[in-house]
């Protein structure tokens, strides 16, 4: 079985190469490193999606310590993820944080079965232009969403979801802003874009977290914090509970859950992918996708929320010069630590400078750079970025991930038929001795197909070999350069057979793969009288050979058509 598909977990290979204290040392240092990133970020999503700071607490110490211990990736860090807020907080607002909670046990099954059935090479299969312009459509939704608590704005009533109703309720109370919030706000922005240019190594979202909390306490600020918010942050972990469960919740709930296994398998192997490219190691992608559905389940009977494999983080933990998985579990306990000891300090931190957080988030999704080298290269691309950013911000993250996929992939059928094409093989004068046994012959025609000979481009080739064998005596179709032959172009082929041998010309079909002789033959594409040839030289020497031998038999010429 090939190393990408077995089910065995990365920690199992780190132990069984031996794990030494300096290798414990590593992983200590990037799962504290790791533990300063999440604490915030933990905190703020879960805000955004409609839950508590400690449902994203407990996502990043359960969730996390799972995935870690069980994942197919040496160095992947879960927690709770910002693509998840959209589809979170619709969930939350539609089925209450039960629904939800169930739909992320209901996700994590689905994904744990997409690993168990090895489906998660084709998770891989969403395009590129898909990926950036439905990231790119969360980075807006997320900004949306921060924006009264970058301003401390008070609306008329619950804030709405969707954006175009969003916008009007926001700009209608744009008076009620809180000078003290702006500044705070502004002052997180700042700090952590500041320290990201200047010393990129420090933890810019925990020390601007930190000193803007400081200030608002110190100063006695006006301005909503996490304790005023939300009440007292939990010291630990709550015993494990089911969400309430029933039939038709769970038929409601279950788009939704599809909708996160979805989202949760393509942003894990997507982070698994970038930890491989910056360590040189390979993760195995269905191992990671059964860890991530039972992360899932356990995060949910933790009272937590949808937990997945974070870039971000992934990418911070390699940075840091982590050994291998321990570091990732390491990091959910440092997590843990911090709420044991440091709650009530995590509850004066005020909303502003979560909302600063996730703003700053919002804008590294946006992939600006990847958005303009798309938009220079390729209309095609361009146009699916468009309509799946379009969909993510404006109608559904799952919808706008189906048609940007079925998009895509009439894009790249396109462009797959028109790479397939038909080219003669008959040399200019004087060139036949560079083409040694394809000489010029009137009543022999060669033809080489090139490319992909499938659904797509089947009746572009089929038409023109259908004109070319109207006149001759004999038609020589290569195959050499076919890259793929599927089951259409088999039965276009079986159609110019038949077509061929009512008109009486010899058809000789050469350079066929044996897989697809075995096909043609179960068509009933090769009969008697139909020649196969090893290449196109073959072919044309044995037609030679029979046009010879029936013209010594004074047989009659060929009727023109």
């Amino acid at each position: 079985m090939p190393h990408s598909d077995r089910l065995v977990p990365a920690l199992a290979d780190t132990l069984r190469e031996g794990y030494t204290l300096s290798h414990l040392r590593r992983d200590a240092i990037a799962g504290l490193t790791v533990a300063i990133v999440a604490l915030p970020l933990s905190m703020a999503i879960a805000i955004a999606s409609g839950g508590t700071p400690a449902m994203g607490l407990y996502t990043a110490i359960v969730g996390g310590f799972v995935i870690s211990a069980l994942g197919g990736s040496r160095f992947q860090i879960g927690g709770p993820a910002g693509a998840f807020i959209v589809l979170v907080a619709a969930t939350v607002a539609d089925y209450g944080v039960e629904g939800m909670m169930l739909a992320t046990m209901l996700a994590g099954v689905i994904m744990a079965a997409l690993g168990v059935l090895r489906l998660g090479g084709y998770i891989r299969f969403i395009p590129y232009p898909v990926t950036v312009g439905f990231t790119a459509g969360i980075g807006v939704i997320i900004f949306s969403s921060q924006i009264k608590d970058l301003l401390g704005l008070t609306l008329a009533g619950p804030e709405p979801g969707p954006i175009l109703e969003k916008l009007p309720a926001i700009w209608a109370a744009l008076p009620t802003a809180n000078p003290e919030t702006v500044v705070l706000a502004a002052a997180t922005i700042a700090m952590i874009l500041g320290f990201k240019a200047l010393a990129p190594r420090l933890p810019n979202l925990l020390i601007a977290v930190a000193v803007t909390t400081a200030a608002a306490a110190l100063l006695n600020l006006d301005t909503p914090t996490i304790v005023s918010t939300f009440g007292e942050v939990p010291r630990g972990l709550p015993w494990p509970t089911l969400p309430p469960m029933s039939l038709d919740l769970a038929v409601a709930v279950l788009p939704n859950a599809v909708g996160f296994a979805l989202l949760g398998s393509i942003e894990a192997l997507l982070s698994a992918v970038v930890a491989d490219s910056m360590s040189g190691r390979r993760h195995r992608s269905n191992m990671e996708l059964v860890a991530q559905g039972v992360a899932n389940l356990a995060s949910a009977v933790m009272g937590g929320m949808v937990a997945t494999g974070t870039i971000a983080r992934t990418a911070t933990n390699v940075r840091a010069n982590a050994h291998g998985p321990v570091a990732g579990m390491l990091h959910a306990l440092f997590v843990l630590a911090f709420m044991l000891v440091a709650a009530p300090l995590v509850g004066l931190i005020p909303l502003a400078a979560l909302a600063g957080v996730l703003a700053t988030v919002a804008w590294n999704m946006i992939e600006r750079h990847a958005i303009a080298t798309l938009v220079r290269t390729s209309r095609g691309d361009t146009a699916v970025l468009a309509v799946t950013l379009l969909l993510t911000v404006f109608r559904d993250l799952t919808e706008a991930i189906v048609v940007g996929f079925a998009l895509g992939s009439v894009l790249f059928i396109h462009r797959m038929s028109q790479s397939a094409d038909v080219a003669a093989l008959v040399p200019e004068e004087g060139e036949d001795e560079e083409k040694p046994g394809i000489g010029r012959a009137d009543d022999i025609l060669v033809y080489r197909i090139r490319g992909a000979f499938f659904f797509g481009a089947a009746a572009s080739v089929g038409a023109v070999l259908e004109r070319i064998a109207d006149t001759h005596r004999a038609l020589v179709v290569d195959f050499s350069q076919a890259a793929m032959v599927d089951s259409t172009a088999i039965r276009t082929i079986e159609g110019l057979v038949a077509n061929a041998q009512r008109r009486g010309v010899a058809v000789v079909l050469a350079g066929l793969e044996p897989d697809v002789e075995r096909r043609l033959a179960a068509h009933g594409v090769c009969p008697p009288g139909i020649t196969l040839a090893p290449n196109a030289a073959a072919g044309v020497a044995a037609m030679r050979r029979d046009l010879m031998h029936s013209d010594a038999q004074g047989a009659a010429p060929l009727p023109a058509s």
